[in-house]
C-alpha cells in the first residue's frame, strides 16, 4: 500500500525481471582482441645496489660527460653549492644517498634523452626551452625535483612513441 496525494491507493508492480540465455561455455566470455606492443621508457638499466664505498665523484663524472651541463647547473640540480661539488671533485668523495639517487635519476633521463634526440646539444637545448605539458610548465629548473625529472622522462617517452604533447 502506498499513499499518493493524500489518498490511499494500492499499486501493483509488474514482474520486470527478464530471463536471459546464459552461455554454458567460457569461450563466449573471452574477448578476442589483437595484442599491441607499446614502447616503454623503462628500458634503461639503473643500478639498484650501490657499493659499500658509495657513489664516487669519478662515477658522477662519467655521467656528467654525457651532456654539457655547467658545474653551476649540476650544483643547482643536486642542491649543492659549487664549492661543495668542487670538494667532491678534489677528494673523489662518495656522494650521500640522496645525491646518488638524484644522479641516477638524471642518468636515466640522459640515457633516454640521448637515445631520442640527435645529439647531446639538441637534448640540452630542449631541456632549456620552456614547455607546457598538461598545464604544467617544464623547463631546466624541473631538474631540481624528483617529480620534475620524472615528468621530463615521461615527456621524452611520449616523444619516442610519437605522442608528443
Amino acid at each position: 500500500m502506498t499513499y499518493f496525494w493524500g489518498q490511499m491507493t494500492e499499486i501493483k508492480k509488474k514482474n520486470t525481471q527478464k530471463e536471459y540465455a546464459t552461455a554454458t561455455s567460457r569461450e563466449n566470455n573471452v574477448a578476442n582482441e589483437t595484442m599491441m606492443g607499446y614502447a616503454t621508457t623503462r628500458s634503461v638499466s639503473i643500478p639498484v645496489h650501490i657499493p659499500q664505498g658509495g657513489f664516487s665523484y669519478n662515477k658522477f663524472l662519467n655521467i656528467a660527460k654525457k651532456i654539457p651541463f655547467t658545474p653551476r647547473e649540476w650544483a643547482a640540480i643536486l642542491h649543492l653549492s659549487e664549492r661543495t661539488l668542487q670538494r667532491y671533485a678534489q677528494n673523489n668523495t662518495a656522494f650521500d644517498g640522496i645525491y646518488t639517487d638524484r644522479i641516477l635519476h638524471i642518468n636515466q633521463l640522459l640515457d633516454i634523452g640521448l637515445a631520442t634526440f640527435s645529439s647531446a646539444d639538441a637534448f640540452y637545448n630542449w631541456l632549456k626551452r620552456d614547455k607546457i605539458v598538461f598545464n604544467q610548465p617544464l623547463n631546466f629548473s624541473s631538474l631540481s625535483s624528483t617529480q620534475g625529472i620524472q615528468l621530463l622522462i615521461e615527456e621524452v617517452g611520449r616523444i619516442q612513441t610519437g605522442v608528443y604533447i
